[in-house]
């Protein structure tokens, strides 16, 4: 008898036996464990990598997408399952996620699909096919599956409020409240609004300290008295925090009353607070509600306090006048209407802008309806103009070369144009197929800068008048400075603002870096500028101040002031820091420089 080894000796493997026995041969998982590793690599190493959020989002999605795609394909051609296995485990996974998607909460579907539900099924369905590789094909088909189906079946016991400004998901139990039904559950039974008197509202209404979004010029910042840093000694004292309803919107403050957006169930909402204690003094509700999987619910654009109006952008279209003294509404359009067009992917998000007898929005219309303006006191449509498609900025209005101009920002670039009329005074082109989200910011009187994210970066523009036309000139472009949606602000000839996430200062002549340091998600900034000093509101809810110094990255004074993703704009007015996010408000009195910390300042 041969001793030669044919594999029916005791040597032989007790797979290969089974495989021998049986007509059908192990998996072959190698390349189903590589794309599942790869699949981890795709999805979470990016984050851990300095660069633009874009370059996250592309890898961070569509890596483990195409690993996905890459499994079923080796199921299909490479994996030696006979081909009922092949066609049944196809089947399979084409009905398990359909039917997890069935029953999936509606704020799982898009980037809760991509990025969380098909991942997570054709990981363990890869692993549950390599772990049974040499088992019967009904065994180890049917047990992948229902891991599969386990994997996709997940996520239908979570929701999700949002992604983080890096594209996290913001995931919560499904039967959990949500910050929005736990404030709606509070409000049945709570006192109705106070009514103010009305002669110290209409006092305040005279001078607005801040009219809206960004401060009057859209600048984000504070000429208020010189802040104190010795937060360690005297922190800044909470006057009150409330809960509110989801939005992106700031605030626009006059006197003691402060105006905001909020979202409360199928109601838009917009409310007047007491400044001094934070109750509700009248609210106003629009039936509408936009559901974005990404940015949460809600508005998305902040009031404007002018000409004795409170002007409002609701983010599906609804555009009005209030009275703000009582909330009642004065006059109302639609933007859906009047532009022509559906709402933007993340909603119509451009604050008003009110110069002389009209109020200005942008929309985003073809055929010359991109900027609205209506006549401010009766709502009746005044002109239109040209302005790209895709902007979630706001029309500001500042004066170069001695005229007083519309600015707006959208993916074709930088329109000027005449208040009064609409006409186009300049057209800079500088074209940009995803959305814009910033504001232009004017230094001096003929610079501006252009910033843009998702791997642009900023450019500056110098705006001349030879011969009575404006012209502008390119001075350079710099990727040093990728701020995607969060405004940035000047100081002594320096910009400050997130570059792809991390903190950044440039040289205002140049372009170039002067120093990169600090993360804080996708925060929004506010300059002192009395104070020398830059507020940032942290995506976590963490106050810092830093030092406006272009030498280096200087962190002052921190401290949490809310709880919850805050990508909303912070307000100083005077000593009063007035914050939000989606889910609450706050007020806290920030210490002055010359305040003393002895006893007396209690």
């Amino acid at each position: 008898m041969s001793n030669k080894d044919d594999g029916t000796g005791p040597e032989a493997a007790p797979s290969d036996n089974l495989a021998r026995s049986t007509n059908f041969r192990p998996l072959r998982t190698w390349p189903a464990l590589l794309l599942v590793a790869l699949m981890f690599v795709t999805r979470f190493g990016p984050n851990l990598l300095e660069g633009d959020p874009s370059g996250y989002w592309m890898v961070s999605v569509f890596g483990p997408l195409l690993c996905c795609l890459l499994l079923v394909i080796w199921w299909l051609a490479a994996s030696r399952a006979t081909w009922k296995e092949r066609l049944f485990g196809t089947l399979g996974l084409i009905g398990a996620l359909a039917l997890a998607l069935w029953l999936a909460d509606p704020t799982m579907r898009g980037p809760g699909t991509t990025t969380l539900t098909v991942p997570m099924g054709m990981v363990v369905f890869g692993l549950g096919a390599a772990l049974l590789r040499a088992r019967r094909p009904a065994i180890r088909t049917g047990v992948a599956l229902l891991l599969a189906l386990a994997g996709f079946g997940f996520t239908t016991l979570l929701r999700n409020e949002g992604m983080t400004g890096n594209y996290v998901l913001g995931l919560h139990w499904r039967w959990s409240l949500s910050p929005e039904e736990s404030l709606l559950a509070a409000r049945k039974t709570a006192a109705k609004p106070d009514r103010m008197d009305s002669g110290k509202i209409r006092e305040a209404l005279s001078h607005p300290e801040w009219s809206g979004f960004r401060g009057p010029d859209r600048a984000s910042r504070s000429l208020g008295p010189q802040i104190s840093t010795n937060w360690a000694a005297l922190p800044p004292r909470l006057l009150w925090k409330i809960a509110v309803g989801p939005a992106w919107s700031s605030f626009a403050v006059a006197g003691n009353l402060l105006f905001t957006q909020e979202q409360r169930g199928p109601m838009e909402t917009v409310a007047c607070y007491d400044a001094d204690t934070g109750r509700e003094a009248w609210n106003q509700q629009i039936e509408a509600r936009l559901e974005d999987p990404m940015g949460g619910p809600g508005p998305r654009a902040t009031p404007t306090l002018a000409s004795g109006g409170l002007f409002i952008t609701g983010a599906t279209g609804k555009f009005l006048r209030l009275d703000p003294a009582t909330g009642d509404v004065v006059w109302k359009q639609d933007l859906s209407t009047v532009a022509g067009r559906k709402a933007p992917m993340w909603g119509f998000a451009a604050s008003p802008l009110v110069t002389g007898s009209v109020v200005i929005v942008y929309a985003g219309g073809s055929n010359g309806k991109g900027v609205l303006a209506f006549d401010s006191a009766t709502g009746a449509p005044r002109w239109s103009a040209a302005a790209g498609t895709d902007s979630y900025s706001s029309p500001q209005l500042n004066t170069i070369a001695g005229e007083d101009l519309v600015l707006m920002l959208s993916n074709e670039g930088l329109v000027f144009l005449d208040p009064a009329s609409g006409k186009a005074r300049l057209n800079y082109e500088w074209k940009f197929s995803p959305y814009r989200a910033l504001q232009p910011r004017l230094v001096g009187d003929d610079l501006i800068l252009l910033p843009t994210g998702m791997n642009a970066g900023t450019r500056a523009i110098r705006v001349t008048k030879p011969n009575g036309q404006l012209a502008a000139e390119e001075l350079w472009t710099s990727r040093n400075l990728k701020p995607d949606f969060t405004d940035i602000v000047t100081y002594q000839g320096y910009a400050y603002g997130l570059d792809a996430g991390i903190f950044t200062c440039v040289d205002l002549k140049t372009g170039q870096r002067k120093w990169k340091g600090g993360r804080y998600g996708q925060a929004q900034i506010l300059l002192l500028e009395n104070s020398g000093l830059i507020l940032v509101a942290a995506e976590s809810g963490q106050v810092v101040l830093l030092a406006a110094d272009p030498n280096e990255h200087v962190e002052v004074a921190s401290f949490k002031a809310l709880a919850g993703k805050t990508w909303n704009h912070p307000v100083v007015v005077g000593d009063r820091l007035y914050i939000r996010n989606s889910q609450e408000a706050a007020a806290y009195q920030l210490p002055l420089a010359n305040t003393k910390l002895a006893a007396d300042i209690q």
